[in-house]
């Protein structure tokens, strides 16, 4: 069987086009990346209020922000692992410095503390028991 040249660029193209889809997400791994969409859908679904830069937002909004913050930094190269995507996501205000908070019924708390306890929970459901780094000073 005879392959002809159209065929060879056919292939080629395409697995230059396969490279470069992988490439843009291989920078973290599934998991990784499970655990992100996880942590995602948990902010969006708590109910709680976020407080960012002295105001308030809802669930549904926080979690579109932390997940617009979390886009740009992965760019940057700043995201291996969820504790990063904590850190540099929903941890504090880039502008500001500020410390996000979640308020959870009665219980204000800083949102970084309590998106690693959840991070441990979903781990330890899901995997068993798994140690978490700590991002916080």
């Amino acid at each position: 069987m005879k392959i002809t040249r159209k065929l060879i660029v056919l292939v080629i193209l395409c697995l230059t086009s396969a490279s470069s889809l992988a490439s843009d997400h291989s920078d973290i791994s599934l998991s990784t990346s499970e655990e992100i969409s996880h942590l995602l859908a948990f902010v969006a679904n708590s109910g709680c209020t976020f407080e960012r830069n002295g105001r308030s937002y809802d669930s549904h909004k926080a979690s579109n922000h932390i997940d617009r913050k979390y886009n740009y930094v992965r760019k940057k190269g700043l995201v291996d692992s969820a504790e990063d995507f904590i850190k540099y996501s929903a941890t504090e205000s880039s502008f500001s410095g500020r410390d996000y908070f979640v308020t959870c019924g009665e219980v204000r708390q800083p949102s970084g503390e309590w998106l690693l306890e959840e991070l441990t929970s979903f781990r330890e459901a899901a995997n068993g028991s798994f140690e978490t780094q700590s991002v916080l000073p």
